[in-house]
């Protein structure tokens, strides 16, 4: 079996928020999609790990910010790479709060989504995060980072925590 394999499989790049007792945080997300249509449901994996989870299962909603191809890698590694237990993610960038309470990164981002968590599935290391669709926004005309394009483009790398993390095998 080769893993790999699984990179070829599309993905985008998305700021996921949530917000617990008056506290905001948020991470990068490669693996958010949409379920269906009526009504709009959207899925997103998190690690438990992560304080996001956390903040998602707290109060029972999140917000995903989709990231535009312009984005500067040290935007996606302020997300992306460090951690909401040790620094405010949200100092020195521009987002709003939603009346949930959920913030919305505007920096980078092409639109929004707000979903109201209806359902969940435990994944081992993950929990998949069902939501029903509450507020979204297109804030401008993109064209939105794809997994592939943070690869290949800009040569980012994918964290230990991330779904789509690969060990790299040792021979």
């Amino acid at each position: 079996m080769d893993p790999n394999v699984l990179h070829n499989i599309g993905y985008g790049m998305y700021v996921v928020s949530s917000n617990k007792a008056g506290q905001l945080n948020a991470q990068i997300v490669n693996t958010l999609f949409q379920i269906t249509s009526q009504p709009v449901t959207v899925a997103v994996s998190i690690n438990k790990k992560n304080l996001t989870h956390e903040y998602i299962e707290s109060s029972g909603r999140f917000t995903a910010s989709i990231l535009a191809e312009e984005t500067p890698l040290s935007f996606i590694g302020k997300f992306g790479f460090n951690s909401g237990r040790k620094e405010d993610k949200f100092k020195d960038i521009k987002f709003k709060k939603l009346v949930s309470g959920c913030p919305v990164v505007l920096d980078h981002s092409i639109g929004y989504i707000e979903a109201k968590v209806i359902n969940k599935l435990d994944c081992g290391t993950h929990t998949l995060f069902i939501g029903g669709m509450t507020e979204s926004e297109l804030l401008k005309t993109a064209r939105p980072m794809t997994y592939d394009y943070y690869h290949q483009v800009k040569h980012g790398i994918t964290p230990k925590t991330a779904p789509t993390f690969i060990k790299e095998e040792v021979e």
